[in-house]
């Protein structure tokens, strides 16, 4: 069983950048793609971006489209959000998951249904 833990979280002014690294133990992680979910504060959690296994293809939500890289690197076991252009409305817990069977790609939508393995969350905020 593969287990997920989120790191690089914190405070960032608008504007600003932030990296978020989700590391995975426990399984080979190459070959599981990869997403990312934000919850703001009395809100329903929404997908964010997703990164298939193999790297082939990437999908960002509007919202951070232009702002937002997904990348994975296969010999850290991690994956990572490069968060640019940060906007106070990214203020939110942030969860990395894995989708299920196929758990090679990304889903067609970034239901949280179609994801079954996740992180605990962590927390980042942009201040105005």
């Amino acid at each position: 069983q593969v287990q997920l833990v989120e790191s690089g979280g914190g405070l960032v002014q608008a504007g600003g950048s932030l990296r978020l690294s989700c590391a995975a133990s426990g399984r080979p992680f190459s070959s599981y793609a990869m997403g990312w979910f934000r919850q703001a504060p009395g809100k329903e959690r929404e997908g964010v971006s997703c990164i298939n296994s193999d790297d082939s293809g990437t999908f960002y939500e509007d919202f951070v489209k232009g702002r937002f890289t997904i990348s994975r690197d296969k010999a850290k076991n991690t994956v990572y959000l490069q968060m640019n252009s940060a906007k106070p409305t990214d203020t939110a817990v942030y969860y990395c998951a894995i989708p299920l069977y196929p758990a090679t790609y990304c889903p067609s939508s970034m239901a949280l249904t179609k994801f079954g393995t996740w992180g605990q969350g962590i927390q980042v905020t942009v201040s105005s």
